[in-house]
């Protein structure tokens, strides 16, 4: 008699190990969560350049605690939006709205991670890192989220949210909130945001309709408003990189010229879309926004000639 192959089951759980560890990287965002690690490492590297302060110890602390706390946030996020992720096609088949995962416990794994995340920068890294951590959950959470459903201004808010995490790395490198540095990192951050997101906007408009959410394309069939606001924050984008260094010793005169020739480009995709109203030229811009963080990330940390101690 033949013995049943244990294959099968053997298969079976590797299928739900798949599925579950899929799923946890939906209900976590991970790439999301990426973007913002990776700008708060940017702001570590930054603060510490030329200080003699940097630490691997603190880099790892900080990372870990970062991670946590921004995938707490991704997890309260579609907690809070699980009705409108039903409705629409992309973000259907999420682990909450298809029901994959019951809410109290994505609620208390939520809780979990941003608690702990935060309480671990606090612990390990400064209070002002923890600080910039908790500022970016609140304002992402309880503004940004529910005002999508009110107001076309929540870009901007979401803006300021996705503008923070450098700051957590700035401020983990023990470099004052004050700074011109710091400035710099907000302004970089919030301005790159508004052309990714208006172009994202204008490409899944119906689906944003179809979710109940108020953005700037809405009923913006032609594309040139949303164009127009992709543009304009470009141009901002552009002049900060180039006027950064005149009002700054931080960042080296090359810095500027690179972060203006890169700010260039986005200014003239935002500018093609603004004249042929075509999904394919926003997808362009799109596209061009997700190499243009790191490349101008890549160019300000090796224009950054900042050798202030910590607290001079």
């Amino acid at each position: 008699m033949a013995k049943p192959s244990p294959s099968a089951p053997a298969g079976e759980t590797s299928g739900l190990l798949k599925q579950i560890r899929g799923d946890l990287m939906v209900l976590t965002k991970a790439r999301l969560s990426v973007l913002v690690v990776m700008t708060a490492c940017f702001g570590y590297l930054v603060a510490t350049k030329g200080t003699g302060t940097f630490s691997w110890a603190t880099l790892l602390h900080m990372f870990f605690g970062t991670v946590l706390a921004a995938s707490g946030a991704a997890v309260f996020n579609q907690l809070m939006e699980v009705e409108a992720d039903a409705r629409m096609h992309r973000t259907s088949d999420r682990p909450l709205p298809a029901k994959r995962l019951p809410k109290p416990a994505a609620f208390v794994f939520g809780w979990l991670l941003a608690g702990f995340g935060l309480v671990h920068l606090g612990v390990k890294v400064n209070a002002p890192a923890s600080l910039m951590a908790g500022a970016t959950l609140l304002t992402y959470l309880f503004v940004y989220t529910p005002m999508k459903r009110v107001s076309s201004l929540n870009t901007l808010v979401g803006a300021v949210s996705g503008a923070l995490p450098p700051l957590i790395g700035w401020a983990a490198g023990g470099r004052s909130l004050l700074d011109p540095g710091s400035f710099f990192l907000f302004a970089l951050l919030f301005f790159w945001q508004l052309p990714h997101f208006a172009a994202i906007n204008w490409m899944y408009r119906e689906e944003y309709i179809r979710g109940g959410f108020k953005m700037w394309s809405n009923d913006d069939e032609s594309g040139f408003r949303t164009a127009r606001i992709a543009l304009a924050y470009s141009l901002c984008l552009a002049m900060l990189a180039i006027v950064f260094p005149f009002v700054s010793a931080e960042m080296a005169m090359w810095g500027g010229l690179v972060g203006g020739l890169l700010g260039g480009v986005m200014v003239g995709l935002s500018n093609r879309f603004r004249k042929s109203g075509q999904r394919s030229d926003a997808r362009r811009l799109f596209f061009y926004t997700l190499l243009y963080l790191p490349l101008m990330m890549t160019a300000s940390y090796f224009a950054w000639k900042t050798v202030v101690a910590p607290g001079a």
